[in-house]
Order: structure tokens, then sequence, then C-alpha cells
């Protein structure tokens, strides 16, 4: 796929301008986001991300137009993922409600910054050796496995090393000052609880890049189409938040869901390696991964929804990795 500097410079042009709105309009004073606003923006999010795959397809091709789509619907996925996490440190934090658009905004903004590092970082290994290709399925396919086992666990911001060293170097006050980071309390300057949310909210985007950006590559191999997924995904994380966190608790085996993605697609990177160096090892088309991966999240989702409604008392949850390090033990792998 030909993408000159042109089109680069009007895409990130684009999604710069979509922040710079969002920053003068929804995010300009603290508020609660009711289901209305966050239901506009989720569609508007949603119409530009499909407009933009429309245009891939009419320019580039229907190859290129179903990996974009492909790459768009694996980021959404595992956005959403990503949202219970957010759920969770904004929760275990008791950051105001009237925060939480701050908050998650410092975190998408960051989410793109981070994955377009990653993205370049990617797509130069796999152009420069191609057992990268071994190297991503692996991280996914352990990922993968360790969601599975730990799909019904959620993760805690208090397990995150980098926020325990904080705590324990940086005076800070208990009590929120506004969305500020840093206070002054007796000509002192100090960190408030909002500096730690967005410390941990940092590190769970560095965590999240770290798996999703492989998983994209797992479906497009174009820099240009993985970048623009993300970024899309990411724009619209915020409303989606707001519209679906009354709903997210019913979403029981969404996590498990992901994780059989994130293993398919860990699978399917190792055979896109095995089918260069062995023609033999047949190669997983793009229109066979769209359709895997459409049918895990449709066949998650309503298991999800015909479980809640059985059994009102099952709540979903973020799934992680690794088993929970219990005092006096190590933790499992």
């Amino acid at each position: 796929m030909n993408v000159s500097l042109t089109t680069w410079f009007i895409v990130i042009g684009a999604i710069l301008a979509l922040i710079v709105v969002d920053l003068l309009t929804v995010s300009r004073k603290p508020h609660e986001v009711k289901f209305k606003e966050a239901a506009t923006w989720s569609i508007f999010y949603i119409a530009v991300a499909i407009g933009f795959g429309v245009w891939v397809w009419q320019s580039a091709g229907s190859q290129f137009g179903t990996e974009y789509f492909a790459a768009y619907l694996v980021e959404k996925s595992l956005s959403v993922d990503n949202l219970f996490v957010f759920i969770i440190i904004l929760a275990q934090f008791k950051v105001p409600s009237i925060y939480h658009q701050r908050v998650l905004m410092f975190g998408v903004l960051l989410a793109l910054v981070l994955r377009g590092i990653f993205i370049a970082v990617g797509a130069a290994a796999l152009a420069a050796f191609s057992f990268t290709f071994v190297i991503f399925g692996a991280i996914l396919i352990w990922t993968g496995v360790g969601l599975f086992k730990h799909w019904d666990e959620d993760p805690s911001p208090e397990d995150n090393a980098l926020v325990k060293v904080i705590r324990k170097r940086i005076a800070m006050t208990d009590e929120f000052h506004g969305s500020k980071a840093f206070t002054k309390i007796n000509g002192k300057r100090i960190a408030t609880p909002m500096f730690l949310v967005m410390i941990a909210i940092a590190s769970t985007d560095l965590l999240f890049a770290l798996d999703s950006i492989p998983a994209t590559f797992g479906v497009t191999q174009e820099p240009f189409l993985v970048f623009a997924a993300n970024a899309f995904a990411l724009l619209g994380l915020r409303a989606l938040y707001f519209l679906l966190k009354g709903l997210l608790d019913k979403l029981i085996y969404l996590s498990l869901g992901l994780s059989i993605i994130l293993m398919f697609i860990g699978v399917k990177l190792i055979m896109t390696y095995l089918h260069e160096v062995w023609y033999d090892v047949p190669k997983i088309p793009i229109v066979v991964s769209l359709l895997v991966i459409a049918a895990v999240l449709i066949v998650s989702t309503v298991a999800s929804l015909v479980k809640s409604k059985r059994d009102p008392s099952a709540v979903a949850h973020a799934g992680r990795v690794t088993s929970h390090k219990e005092p006096g033990k190590h933790e499992k792998i």
C-alpha cells in the first residue's frame, strides 16, 4: 500500500483536529457525561472510522479495506477490555465522577502517543526481521493463555510497582484538588491522588500497547492502517466508557473471548512467518480472520447476556494475564 507523506499529514492533522475540538467542547469543563452525550459522540467516532474504512476500500482496494476493518474491530474489542481496567482504577482511587472525563482524555492522548511509537518500532522490526512475526505471535499467545486462565479475575492498581514506589517516595495528600496532579499545602508542593491515577492509567496504556499493537499487525502489516485503526478506536474510547459503563458488568465472557482472539492472532502471525519460509504452510486469509474475530465477539457477547439474565449476581471481570500475588507466595505464571 503506497501512502504519500501528504496523506499521512492529512490523516494525522484530522486526528489532531478531532482532539482539539474535543478539548474545546466536551472536555472544557468537568461534568458528568450523560447517556445522550456519550451516545452522540460514540456514533460520531464510529461513523468517522467507518467513513475512513470506506475511503481505504475505494482508493486502495477491497484487500486493504478488509484489513483496516479487521484491525479496527480488533482494536475496538481490546479497547472495551481497557475500559474495564479504567473503571477499576477510577473506582479504587475513588475519583469523583465529574473528573472521569479528564482522566480518560489523558489516557487516550497518552495511548495515542505510546501506540504511535510502538507502531513505528514494530513496523521497522517487521521490515528488517521477518522473525519478528514469531516474537509478536509468541507474545500474543502467552498473553491469551494467561488471560484465558484468569479471565474471571480483576487486576489491582495496588499491584502496580510504579504506583508503590511513588507512594513511598513522593509526599501526597489523600484529598483531590480538582483535576490537579499537584497542589500546595502550607507552602509545600505535594502530589494529589490524581497524580497516582495518571500514573496507573499511563502504565495501563503501556501494557495494553504491548498487546494491541502486535494483535493489529496480526491482521495487517500496513503501518498506515495499524495507526489509523488504533487512532480511531482510541478516539471513541472515552465516549464508549460513559455509554457502556452500566453495561460492562454484563459482558461476563468478554475477557474469555478476547483471550481466544489473542491466541488466534498469535497463531496467525507465526503461520505468516512459516508461510514465508515454507510455502507449504498455509497463510490464514484476512477474510477468515475477520470472520473468526467477529464470530468470537458475537458468541461471547450473546453468551454473556444470556448468563447475566439467568444469573443476575454474575459480574464481568477485566481479566489478568498472571494470577494475583498473595503475601508470602510467588506469583504464578
